[in-house]
């Protein structure tokens, strides 16, 4: 059996950041700030989505809170790499807690751009999953109304009237294809009246190009990553869209050779928050088949 594994598989820049920023506090001389004897830090919302991960820095004696009345007297409460929404930071902030801002730089910039849009009465169309935090962060910056969508069926299901101007943004995560294909859809509709903001990172669209090139390669792909990530998830699809055999795991433990009986070509590849020593891990079991 041939192994082949993605070169961009693994954390992504704001992932990266986010755990460093955790990291810092953690590693602080005495857990405290000065003239405290100790610290609580909590994550607003998992900080990335790998259970994973968030079981080491629950051992530690980090935990995860989603409402600001949880956190915790004196508490440094860091934002999520997926950011909250901005009525979120501000009661959090009302609580009088250290703020710790994880947020990914892609995600803020993606905010920024969609308020500068909004506060001139356009309305957005979000091309993302409605349930993802991240979404909902975007969403509180569209002051002037927002319509969300995770497909283009889900979209010709809109209803949109011609009064409003509209501007379309995308959750950093999503597929860059599909969107390129919304993208067109939509400007023949409203023509230049559309303003189209380029709000996915160029991480996710690099890690969906080599899954594409990967899986024309291999005859089946591991897809390593939490459940939850939808980054990952999108990896599996683009698999699975190119008809190239496919299964998304968290660990090792999910693998057994009789999976991979019928294959001479094996590729590997991971998502954004996957940490390297699971993907490592994966590697060696896959090597020892």
């Amino acid at each position: 059996m041939k192994l082949m594994r993605a070169k961009t598989a693994g954390f992504c820049m704001g992932v990266d950041l986010a755990l460093k920023k955790l990291a810092a506090l953690i590693e602080t001389p005495g857990g405290a700030r000065a003239g405290e004897t100790s610290r609580t830090i909590v994550t607003f919302g998992p900080i990335i989505h790998n259970p994973q991960v968030l079981e080491e820095y629950a051992a530690k004696g980090v935990h995860v809170i989603d409402t600001p009345e949880a956190i915790p007297a004196s508490a440094t409460v860091v934002i999520r790499a997926h950011g909250i929404p901005e009525p979120t930071r501000q009661a959090i902030a009302a609580r009088g807690a250290e703020i710790i801002d994880a947020t990914c730089p892609k995600v803020k910039k993606a905010q920024t751009l969609i308020f500068a849009q909004a506060r001139h009465g356009k309305v957005l169309l979000l091309f993302g999953e409605e349930d993802h935090p991240e979404v909902k962060g975007l969403l509180s910056y569209a002051t002037a109304g927002a319509c969300v969508f995770n497909s283009m069926d889900e979209l010709d299901e809109l209803s949109l009237p011609h009064g409003p101007t509209y501007f379309l943004a995308a959750q950093t995560t999503q597929d860059e294809q599909e969107f390129l294909r919304i993208r067109d859809y939509l400007k023949n509709r409203f023509g230049s009246e559309l303003t189209v903001l380029a709000t996915i990172c160029n991480a996710t669209m690099n890690r969906q190009q080599e899954a594409m090139d990967l899986a024309a390669a291999v005859d089946f792909l591991v897809v390593i990553g939490g459940r939850e990530s939808g980054n990952t998830r999108r990896l599996a699809q683009v698999a699975r869209t190119a008809g190239t055999p496919c299964v998304h795991v968290e660990t090792a433990d999910e693998l057994s050779p009789g999976m991979f009986a019928d294959y001479h070509t094996i590729g590997l590849t991971a998502g954004a928050s996957t940490p390297k020593k699971i993907i490592d891990r994966i590697q060696q079991v896959l090597e020892s088949y």
